[in-house]
């Protein structure tokens, strides 16, 4: 609980059975979170087993990507701010309490994973993933006129029941690039979001996007066309009087 609010975790899983038992518990610790809903996305074996010895629900998901385990938690949350993160071991329950302290004035709260300082030397987050990531985020920040953003793809976040509820409609994305189409949406309804900079660690096991630079290049090309689609869509449909940009997209990504 914060402030009186109930605070929701969702947390996305596929290939964490080794870290996710003691994820979970690190969120609980902090003592402000009151949920987890954990989305099993056709999971590793052994996986349910472990989120079963928590305190955690769990609910399945059968669509494979992680738009689609990232959608379906947010659907399931009861909490009036809802947290983003992921169980591999990479963010740390303690930030939870960076983004409630921020919810108080901003709708949405982004994490960043590109301050030096907050990032274990053993992270996978060497200067090709940094500069990726950074790129992406100053394009949207660019095209859109925002204010600061220095990482496109940051699993860890906070929405508050409000702002879900104004975009969760609205989502077209169900893979690896869901994090800039939540970013685009945010923006685009003038929902008020700061980024703050997050601890970012070793991952347990192999990421399946950053895990291998050409899957990186080709998910970052992604989310440019993404980005260059959103911006497009928002000056066409303002012309034409469209009440929201993505309803002239015309089609689902997968």
């Amino acid at each position: 609980m914060w402030k009186n609010k109930k605070v929701s975790v969702v947390l996305p899983t596929y290939n964490e059975k080794k870290s996710i038992r003691r994820v979970i518990e690190e969120f609980f610790a902090t003592g402000y979170v009151d949920e987890i809903i954990v989305v099993n996305n056709n999971a590793a074996p052994g996986t349910s087993e472990e989120v079963e010895k928590t305190r955690a629900v769990q609910v399945f998901e059968t669509r494979q990507g992680y738009g689609y385990a990232m959608q379906r938690g947010m659907q399931e949350a009861a909490g009036d701010l809802i947290i983003l993160s992921e169980p591999d071991g990479t963010f740390s329950g303690d930030d939870v309490l960076k983004l409630l302290a921020y919810s108080d004035d901003f709708e949405v709260v982004f994490g960043s994973r590109t301050t030096p300082k907050l990032i274990d030397y053993r992270a996978n987050m060497g200067m090709f993933l940094r500069a990726g990531n950074w790129f992406v985020a100053k394009l949207i920040e660019f095209l859109f006129l925002t204010n600061i953003l220095t990482d496109v793809g940051c699993s860890m976040k906070l929405l508050s029941r409000g702002a879900y509820e104004q975009i969760r409609g609205r989502f077209t994305v169900g893979t690896s690039h869901f994090s800039p189409e939540l970013m685009c949406l945010v923006i685009l309804d003038d929902i008020r979001f700061i980024e703050i900079p997050v601890k970012y660690k070793k991952r347990e096991g192999k990421s399946m996007v950053t895990g291998k630079r050409l899957t990186a290049i080709v998910v970052g090309l992604r989310m440019i066309m993404l980005i260059f689609k959103y911006r497009f869509v928002n000056f066409f449909s303002k012309r034409n009087n469209i009440n929201h940009p993505n309803q002239a997209l015309g089609h689902h990504e997968d």
